[in-house]
């Protein structure tokens, strides 16, 4: 098996390049150890960026293209990932902990967008307006521009190919920033835009720092649109300084998504739920199925089957895991499994019930035991993102409290429901405070269906048809005829 280079640079205007702000060890959290040193990119860095981008984007390479040719241009782009899945897939669990399986699924998911995408070029359509005889009246779509893209450290990856692919399937130049925590696998998004043949700047790859980095591409006037996320606190700042340019955003912020689980719910297969909803990539999804409010007469017995469906997992480093089944591998860094950790211990002086897990593994590196509490929703474990294999379980009575409690936090961003009545189940997620509701299967939907919160989990929807609105303006042409 190939060594990992020790040195990744960004890629910016077609050309790998260091960074003005020097270097940036990449860890490997299974271990802890070194596993690369990533080019950390300045404020000039992300100008040259957006320069290359700009140019592109006013030079009209892309967004003259006849669409349905640059939707070819981006569904190659997916095959590419493909002909490099092994490669890939090793490379993103060595520098974000996940099991190798679960990188292999990333890998495939983050091609599905380019495909989707792809076909989704030649189909972003205007009209014709009557205004009577007199006229002729139309809209069109164009571009906004340069796309700045800040990308999360749990799925590199996937995120990236999920605001790349629509931003270059509507015609839009790119400056994307990866994280800190896992920026090596991006590098795969220049060689694919190499290799398909698309224009020098039109896809820009840099790592940097938030502070630094981040802020300089946030606030940038050339900047036309930005795509983001992460945390609240981040979002605002993003928004904030976009704000200062009249700059739209694309805020996806996390959640604290619940499943409402019925007395007539088939908790044999919800188990399955359980094992994707808060296990998968050890729990740090935005989406995760992090709260469970069950009708109090199957409380003690979803209790049991948490517990179960927790104790099976097989904990350790994600490239020992290559096989699709019930095993967990590291969390992201030592600091994010600390901050789990101490939140469950805030919980249980909050008198919430340790039912499983709730420490580290005694061996090196940022390994967390899936962990079941029982709580009650006014505790801060019930309120707050833990963003780590944490699934808290809570009581009710009736169908109006369940609501109640599924709606009491900030975030909005998904929520389930889980019943043989489908009465029941479309009257629940008519009321649910959540962008997406799943009924019967969390993460039910795909790359076609959209994506976006309410409240803090931010504005704006990815995925689908509605995700290409986000990259384009509107413009209408109104014409005066003679006779």
């Amino acid at each position: 098996m190939a060594e990992i280079q020790p040195y990744w640079k960004n890629y910016i205007d077609g050309a790998w390049c260091d960074g003005g702000a020097g270097r940036i060890d990449v860890l490997d959290p299974a271990t802890g150890t070194v596993l690369a040193a990533q080019a950390l990119a300045n404020a000039t860095d992300v100008d040259q960026a957006v320069q290359a981008a700009r140019r592109v984007h006013l030079s009209g390479a892309l967004r003259d293209m006849r669409p349905i040719e640059r939707g070819r241009l981006v569904q190659a782009m997916g095959r590419y990932l493909l002909e490099h899945k092994d490669e890939i897939a090793r490379v993103l669990t060595l520098e974000q902990g996940k099991p190798l399986w679960e990188s292999v699924i990333e890998v495939e998911g983050a091609a599905l967008y380019f495909e989707y995408y792809g076909n989704q070029a030649s189909t972003v359509e205007g009209r014709s307006i009557p205004l009577g005889a007199g006229y002729f009246d139309w809209t069109e779509h164009e571009p906004l521009g340069v796309s700045a893209q800040i990308i999360p450290w749990n799925y590199p990856l996937e995120m990236t190919a999920r605001s790349l692919s629509a931003a270059l399937a509507t015609g839009n130049a790119c400056v994307i920033k990866t994280p800190e925590l896992t920026p090596l696998t991006n590098a795969w998004f220049a060689h694919a835009a190499e290799a398909v043949g698309l224009p020098h700047g039109a896809v820009n790859i840099l790592c940097g720092l938030g502070q630094e980095a981040g802020a300089a591409l946030s606030a940038h006037p050339q900047v036309n649109q930005i795509v983001f996320t992460g945390s609240v606190q981040t979002g605002i700042a993003i928004a904030t300084a976009a704000a200062g340019n009249v700059v739209p955003c694309v805020l996806e912020l996390g959640g604290k998504s619940a499943a409402i689980v019925h007395e007539d719910a088939d908790l044999d297969a919800f188990e399955t739920d359980i094992r994707w909803g808060i296990y998968f990539n050890a729990g740090q999804v935005c989406s995760a199925m992090s709260r469970v409010i069950v009708h109090e007469s199957r409380h003690a017995e979803m209790l049991e089957r948490a517990e179960r469906i927790a104790r099976s997992l097989s904990v350790g480093p994600g490239i020992e895991r290559s096989e699709f089944g019930a095993n967990m591998g590291a969390m992201v860094s030592e600091a994010q499994r600390d901050r789990a950790l101490e939140m469950v211990k805030t919980a249980q002086a909050q008198h919430a019930g340790l039912i499983t897990g709730g420490h580290a593994l005694n061996r090196q590196g940022a390994f967390m035991e899936p962990t079941v509490l029982s709580v009650t929703p006014d505790m801060d474990i019930a309120q707050q993102e833990v963003f780590g294999p944490v699934l808290s379980v809570m009581p009710f009575r009736n169908d109006t409290e369940a609501i109640e409690i599924a709606n009491s936090t900030d975030y909005g961003l998904v929520a389930g429901v889980f019943t043989a009545d489908l009465d029941r189940a479309t009257r629940a997620a008519r009321h649910l405070r959540a962008g997406q509701v799943f009924v019967n299967e969390w993460y039910a939907g795909g790359v076609e269906t959209p994506f976006g919160g309410y409240g803090k989990s931010g504005y704006g929807r990815e995925k689908g048809r509605e995700a290409l609105w986000n990259y384009v303006q509107t413009k209408n042409v109104a014409v005066r005829l003679k006779g």
